[in-house]
């Protein structure tokens, strides 16, 4: 669903011009869709960095993550190959939906800059998934699909605001293109284990059950 509806808000035509508003605004709003229908199932992680970051936080087995993981490479090559099976060849441009980077952007910097976008979101993911925050998850679906449009609007421009590893493989599998493909793996890999093990130590605290049950949980003090 990511790369299908996703990558379909990337597709230029009359009616249809792409921005840089539209993608990220639409991007962010089927992640909305898919946590919201699939969050009580499986979380919707849809990202092999939310994976790794809820292995950290003890929430899956080795495992269960690798299972994930393999869920979400074959889930991204489906829905983008689903993509241009529905659409007619006029529309299927070869650089529909791929994360590149801007001519002017360096290596260093486009390292940077996908390190940075990919902490803020695993930062939202972490806060979510907060024991604090237990009692707040009715908005979790907006919270992470209008995070996912805020950071592709500051950084789409420039890297293609990736974050996501899988949503990177799919088109460049496809269109056979690996220009600095390298940098959507370690970018975002390296920044879901930073700020997931920092968030982990440094902000995370325990609630017990009886705490979770208090509707007056914001005012507790968590030691």
């Amino acid at each position: 669903m990511l790369l299908f509806f996703g990558c379909m808000g990337c597709v230029y035509y009359e009616v249809n011009k792409y921005n840089q508003w539209l993608s990220a605004l639409n991007f962010g709003l089927v992640v909305l869709i898919v946590v919201q229908c699939f969050g009580c199932c499986s979380g919707a992680h849809l990202n092999p960095v939310i994976t790794i970051a809820a292995w950290i936080y003890n929430m899956l087995s080795a495992f269960a993550a690798s299972l994930y993981i393999l869920a979400q490479f074959t889930g991204a090559y489906c829905g983008y190959a689903l993509l241009h099976l529905l659409l007619p060849s006029s529309l299927c441009t070869p650089n529909l939906c791929m994360t590149t980077l801007r001519v002017d952007i360096t290596v260093w910097q486009a390292i940077g800059i996908e390190f940075c976008t990919t902490v803020a979101l695993v930062w939202v993911t972490c806060a979510v998934w907060d024991p604090r925050n237990i009692r707040m998850q009715d908005s979790a679906a907006i919270r992470i699909g209008l995070t996912i449009s805020a950071l592709a609007l500051a950084a789409g421009p420039l890297t293609g605001a990736s974050m996501n590893p899988a949503r990177s493989l799919a088109p460049a599998i496809w269109h056979n293109s690996y220009d600095h493909h390298w940098i959507y793996w370690l970018s975002p890999i390296m920044a879901g284990i930073f700020a997931a093990s920092f968030y982990r130590v440094v902000f995370r605290r325990e609630v017990d059950s009886a705490d979770i049950n208090n509707p007056k949980l914001e005012a507790i003090q968590i030691p």
